[in-house]
């Protein structure tokens, strides 16, 4: 089992898949360290050696904000935009859709579940 970044990947998996499960780190990005590290992306995580794994590390620490990092800074823009009380920051607030998606039918994930009216007669 590798760990990378705080993170157990998943060893039977390709090395280009099993970096996503690192947070921050996409397809794309999965695919510019396989690159830049010249480890084949079909490579299983199992069988990587021990030099393989230094050259991933150094170059995920070097390139990228992953995991605690990411997830505070963007925990942190949320706050801020909370306490200037901008639009984004109001529908933060108010646990709405923040990207101006549709609310009349939708957004059951963000909105959570459908609470009846008492009352209403359609």
């Amino acid at each position: 089992m590798a760990r990378i970044a705080g993170v157990n990947i998943p060893p039977n998996k390709r090395l280009v898949i099993s970096l996503t499960y690192i947070y921050g780190i996409g397809l794309t990005a999965s695919r510019n360290i396989c690159k830049n590290t010249n480890i084949s992306e079909s490579k299983r995580v199992k069988d990587l050696d021990d030099n393989e794994l230094v050259l991933l590390r150094n170059e995920i620490d070097k390139n990228f904000q992953v995991e605690g990092d990411l997830r505070r800074e963007v925990s942190l823009n949320i706050k801020k935009k909370k306490d200037i009380r901008n639009y984004q920051g109001l529908r933060h607030i108010r646990r709405l859709p923040v990207r101006g998606q549709n609310t009349h039918s939708n957004a059951r994930t963000r909105k959570g579940k459908a609470v009846a009216i008492a009352g209403k007669k359609k």
